[in-house]
């Protein structure tokens, strides 16, 4: 058996006000094309499909004509998404029983079942156990799709008050769905998890991620999956990694950059083929860039030597939405005047996209030179930061910091 792990499409996704419709659609025709060359049996995508929770209209064509394609070129492949932290459960839910008939499987969130009891419901776990088939047919695996887990989905009221409520809650969670597991898994089946979430020790991007389940204090450790999971199939995180040096606990990362700090990241999917229960052979494969990600200079200059590279780009006539996006890096003494529209006719008739204007200052400007940044290229922990040290002449205390990102978690969740 062997399954295409992917996640962190983030459909509908706009970089500094600019559409990346072109871009999704390459890598999804691409990927298309790769399922049928691999032969694959599943394709996994491990959350946030779509950027918001409320994509446009075009966003769930794309993603409709994508399933309609591969159901076409590839009627035995089993399709298994679940919904991540940018993803709305309802909206993903919706379609879940049509979808079904075709062995599309998408789980946007949490179920739990009104069986009368005290509690607030049994959890449904045959919502979440998807079985999987070989090329003969057979069932090999079921996997446990798990969605991104919301402090709400969990339940906490039964704990040792020594646990970290979170963590613990999550740990609960995914042992009910592996006991499940269990009791169906025959011999030589496979069980493979999924998952949305922050693991301990992953390496987020500045720019594009938010650390979910509460902040950076509830990092969950690889010990929530059991070591009787044949492989885990994790999305969140851009950059396409190992979780607590495992080689079968894996981020695949995004299939394009997501902001413009991530333009070195090494996009892949993941093709893992099974012998049984055992991982044969996970293979990373590349994922071929469409628009180019340029920065200008590659180290800050002063603004006369940046005009200068700027006016020295070559001018390649292309379509707009296949023109690369680019950064610039100028070294500035003081805030400079009319900075945007110096860069923008330095430009002038160059096949670009001017993503975002990034000043360096010397040491004695560095402290407020957010303050004159756009918003959009400040990160709201930049903000907060800036905005504590001019009230407190300092920078927020550890304890602080966490608390606003719970906070930051939490707007995000009811937005």
């Amino acid at each position: 058996m062997k399954i295409i792990h992917t996640s962190d499409w983030h459909l509908g996704h706009q970089l500094h006000g600019y559409n990346r419709e072109y871009e999704h659609q390459v890598f999804l025709d691409w990927l298309a094309d790769e399922l049928e060359t691999q032969q694959a049996d599943a394709l996994l995508v491990a959350g946030d499909i779509f950027d918001t929770a409320n994509p446009p209209a075009s966003s769930w064509r794309m993603l409709y004509r994508f399933l309609a394609k591969v159901s076409k070129t590839l009627p035995n492949l089993d399709v298994v998404m679940i919904g991540g932290n940018h993803d709305s459960p309802s909206k993903l839910d919706a379609p879940h029983e049509l979808l079904k008939a075709f062995d599309l499987h998408m789980v946007g969130g949490i179920h739990r079942l009104d069986d009368g009891t005290l509690d607030d419901g049994t959890l449904d776990v045959d919502r979440m156990l998807v079985p999987i088939t070989n090329k003969d047919q057979q069932t090999a695996a079921y996997v446990l799709a798990v969605p991104f887990l919301r402090s709400a989905d969990l339940r906490t009221d039964n704990l040792d008050e020594n646990d970290d409520r979170l963590i613990k809650g999550v740990e609960v969670l995914y042992g009910e769905m592996t006991q499940a597991a269990r009791n169906l898994l025959a011999p030589e089946q496979a069980m493979i998890g999924m998952g949305h979430a922050y693991m301990a020790s992953g390496q987020l991007s500045e720019m594009s991620e938010r650390r979910v389940l509460g902040g950076n204090q509830h990092a969950l450790p690889a010990s929530i999956f059991a070591d009787d999971m044949s492989y885990v199939a994790l999305g969140h995180l851009h950059l396409a990694q190992k979780v607590a040096k495992k080689e079968h606990v894996r981020y695949s990362g995004s299939p394009i950059p997501l902001s413009m700090s991530e333009r070195n990241y090494k996009h892949q999917i993941l093709a893992v083929e099974f012998d049984g229960c055992d991982v044969k052979a996970i293979e990373e494969i590349s994922i071929p860039r469409s628009v180019d990600m340029l920065k200008v200079p590659t180290k800050p200059a002063p603004l006369d030597e940046v005009l200068a590279a700027l006016k020295a780009l070559p001018d390649d006539e292309l379509p707009r939405e296949q023109q690369p996006f680019l950064e610039v890096h100028v070294l500035l003494d003081k805030p400079q005047a009319l900075l945007r529209e110096k860069v923008l006719q330095a430009l002038e008739g160059k096949s670009v996209r001017l993503a975002k204007i990034t000043p360096h200052y010397n040491q004695r400007e560095q402290q407020d030179s957010l303050q004159h940044r756009r918003l959009s290229d400040a990160s709201p922990q930049q903000v907060f930061a800036l905005s504590w040290n001019k009230k407190f002449d300092g920078e927020p205390t550890e304890a602080m910091a966490e608390a606003f990102e719970t906070l930051l978690t939490q707007v995000e969740e009811q937005e």
